[in-house]
C-alpha cells in the first residue's frame, strides 16, 4: 500500500502499525515522537494498534523545551 511520510511517499505492508513505521523509519529517541495521521494525532499508547491505511500522511513531530 502506498502512504506519505514526512512528505515523501513510501510503499509499505499492509497491517503495517504506527509503532512498526517508528521501527521502520529509525525514528531517533522514539519515546519522544508525536505522530499525526491525517493531521490527526494519535495517542502513544495506540501505536501499537493503530494500523496505518492506503493513502494515509504520516508526520513525526518532536516538541521542543527550553529558552527563558
Amino acid at each position: 500500500m502506498n502512504i506519505t511520510v514526512a512528505g515523501e511517499k513510501k510503499n509499505v505492508a499492509d497491517g503495517l502499525t504506527v509503532s512498526k513505521l517508528i521501527e521502520l523509519e529509525n525514528v531517533e529517541t522514539p519515546q519522544y515522537v508525536t505522530v499525526s495521521v491525517n493531521e490527526e494525532f494519535i495517542e502513544s499508547g495506540a501505536f501499537e494498534t493503530h494500523v496505518l491505511s492506503e493513502g494515509d500522511e504520516v508526520e513525526f513531530l518532536y516538541f521542543m523545551g527550553g529558552g527563558q
